[in-house]
């Protein structure tokens, strides 16, 4: 069989496989095309062809937009407050209301609430922080979860909120930060111990850390009431991630979403009367980045969920308290893939 001169443009793994004949020789040929040699019908004949003038192109990757957003909780309206080229997460809103927090790369990054440019914070030796950090309820001090000391795995540490050292509150690895008691002396967290994630606390000075959860598989994202009573989580234990409440001590562990979404990092608001949390669709698995998520609301004491606001994200969207101090707003991050 003679050699096939002709045009041809296949997907391989992202790229482009093209075959560029001089312009003179170029006619497109399908695969059953008698007068290419192949016939795609004769499930008996395995043919042969030979290409030549073989050149490959890689797909550029996405670019990613990161998008920090405010939503007010009435009118669901959301405002644009920062994006950039650049993959950030988790915004915190200051307990003032005049600023954001937030991680990208390893740092922490310090935005007006009226936008602008976003300023590093002086973490010392953190400089691996990943997206599990919160402000103190009084404002002073900064949780991070940093990943520079301890066979890069993550620990819990304590700063002053304008920077400075930071003082290590967890010993043991990993362990990531999500909650702080309306008092301000215990902090709640994940943290994986045996191969089990669950929900541990401990004193903001250190010491032991309390074990709360005991179920099967995963539970995470604990985040305490306004008045301190209740601990409210997400687990597995009965199939989809859902929304639990318990009591500060570990008792009384109840379910508090029964639905068909995998639901993540419920946050209760600062007056009490919401709680809000992110939704992915019943088959994705984990907490992935790059999904279509929801964040969808819920009365406190029980009724209706509603849809706050559908958006490309997940990870990085509110893994931590992102409510305005005087619970009308919520901030979060969305993203989008920009193809080049």
């Amino acid at each position: 069989m003679k050699p096939i001169i002709g045009a041809l443009l296949l997907f391989v793994c992202c790229g482009l496989l093209s075959i560029k004949p001089p312009a003179s020789q170029v006619r497109t040929l399908g695969l059953s095309d008698k007068n290419s040699g192949i016939d795609a019908h004769d499930n008996n004949v395995i043919e042969k062809a030979v290409f030549s003038n073989i050149e490959i192109k890689q797909r550029p990757r996405p670019i990613l937009e990161s998008a920090l957003e405010t939503i007010s909780i009435a009118s669901k309206d959301r405002r644009v407050v920062y994006t950039a080229r650049a993959h950030f997460e988790a915004p915190n809103w200051s307990r003032d209301g005049k600023y954001f927090l937030f991680n990208q790369s390893g740092r922490i990054y310090k935005l007006p609430v009226t936008g602008g440019e976003p300023q590093p914070l002086d973490t010392k030796f953190a400089i691996r922080c990943n997206n599990d950090h919160g402000i103190s309820p009084d404002g002073t001090l900064l949780a991070i979860s940093d990943q520079s000391q301890e066979h890069r795995k993550s620990l819990i540490y304590i700063l002053p909120i304008a920077g400075g050292l930071p003082r290590r509150v967890t010993q043991l690895a990993p362990s990531y930060w999500h909650g702080w008691s309306p008092d301000g002396k215990t902090l709640a967290y994940c943290a994986e111990r045996n191969g089990e994630y669950d929900i541990y606390t401990i004193p903001v000075s250190g010491g032991e850390e309390k074990r709360l959860t005991t179920a099967a598989g995963l539970d995470d994202g604990p985040d305490y009431s306004h008045d301190g009573h209740y601990i409210y989580f997400n687990s597995e234990r009965t199939g989809l991630m859902q929304i639990w409440r318990m009591r500060t001590d570990g008792g009384e562990q109840t379910q508090i979403t029964n639905d068909e979404y995998n639901n993540w990092f419920a946050h209760p608001s600062p007056d009490g009367k919401w709680l809000v949390f992110l939704s992915y669709e019943k088959d994705v698995k984990g907490h992935p980045a790059n999904k279509d998520v929801t964040l969808r609301l819920m009365p406190a004491s029980g009724g209706e969920i509603q849809v706050l606001a559908k958006l490309f994200g997940g990870q990085g969207t509110i893994n931590v308290p992102s409510w305005a101090p005087d619970s009308r707003q919520l901030a979060f991050v969305s993203y989008r893939l920009i193809e080049q």
